[in-house]
């Protein structure tokens, strides 16, 4: 069985072919999938994409026509997969739902220390002999309240780093997870959430309602100087609202491992030419922001478990018609 990998990076295909016990004959792409480049999974029965490529009812159409019928999706999201169109077609969709919550989980805690303790301008400062210690001035994780918003695997990895850290550990998922109520962490409604957190971590999907869950009202309710960060999906923060926040001083600080419009920057060498994007160019511009290329997920344990799910996940489909894990639409 072929497979084609699309997005591929040298270290998708280190780590696949590590990975690839079965056997299957793996084709890397390093291009994304879309309408466009749908033909290169000529004489592929199975598509291999990752979070930025577009699998619309277009790609899917021509994916079809192509032979394909399992759609392996190398990450847990896949909201970028249109499933009606894939049923309609007869291509089944499978994804990762874990790889290692401990990856995107200490990545956002690294995050809210880095820009607590202004580490990033630390760090060019020393290099350009600049050892004053002006503005540089953080607050002690003890005692602080942070909101967890999504507790699924990752926000619950998330719970136990931060309350080691003595902070008090609000909560919010419309299901409550008893391994975080049993490390003290409270339930409570988004607007307590917001209200009371010294930092708020997003950890929830992407889906209708957590669109743009944090926007001008969003924001207009939490504390003066609140740090944010997200290490979920771009679409749950609105970007300009961000920005608004960042210049009435209501936010204090902003760490983003992704962005909305990321598909257009990320997993890319963009330093040869400009930033297009006016809104993300703005951003990064405040010194009080700090944005990561959607590398939460990137250590060689998660990286090993992706590949090897998504190989299970082939493996399956192959001898059964059914992957391990299939994408399915929620409720």
């Amino acid at each position: 069985m072929q497979i084609a990998v699309f997005s591929s990076k040298p270290y998708d295909e280190r780590y696949f072919e590590a990975a690839n016990a079965p056997g299957f004959d793996l084709v890397f792409h390093e291009t994304r999938l879309s309408a466009e480049t749908a033909r290169l999974a000529h004489g592929s029965e199975v598509v291999c994409p990752f979070v930025n490529d577009q699998l619309d009812s277009a790609t899917i159409e021509l994916l079809a026509t192509e032979g394909v019928r399992l759609i392996a999706l190398r990450c847990a999201g896949f909201n970028n997969v249109d499933l009606c169109a894939a049923q309609t077609h007869g291509i089944s969709v499978a994804r990762v739902p874990a790889y290692s919550p401990y990856a995107v989980a200490e990545h956002a805690v690294a995050l809210a220390l880095t820009l607590n303790r202004k580490l990033h301008r630390a760090y060019n400062r020393v290099r350009e002999g600049n050892f004053s210690l002006e503005g540089m001035v953080g607050f002690d994780m003890h005692g602080k309240t942070v909101g967890i918003v999504g507790t699924g695997q990752i926000g619950t990895v998330a719970a136990r780093i931060l309350s080691g850290f003595g902070c008090r550990v609000l909560a919010f998922d419309p299901v409550e997870n008893p391994e975080c109520v049993a490390l003290g962490a409270r339930y409570t409604d988004l607007p307590t959430l917001f209200s009371e957190s010294d930092i708020i971590s997003l950890q929830c999907p992407l889906t209708d309602r957590t669109h743009h869950l944090i926007d001008d009202a969003a924001i207009a309710m939490m504390k003066p100087g609140v740090m944010i960060i997200n290490t979920s999906r771009g679409a749950v923060v609105d970007a300009r609202a961000l920005i608004n926040g960042l210049k009435t001083g209501r936010i204090g600080s902003v760490g983003l491992d992704v962005y909305e419009e990321e598909a257009e920057l990320f997993f890319q060498d963009r330093s040869s030419s400009f930033i297009a994007d006016d809104v993300f160019a703005r951003l990064i511009s405040f010194p009080n922001v700090l944005v990561t290329g959607h590398q939460g997920f990137f250590t060689h344990e998660a990286l090993t478990a992706i590949a090897q799910t998504t190989i299970a996940n082939v493996s399956a489909f192959a001898a059964t018609g059914q992957p391990v894990h299939p994408a399915e639409p929620a409720g």
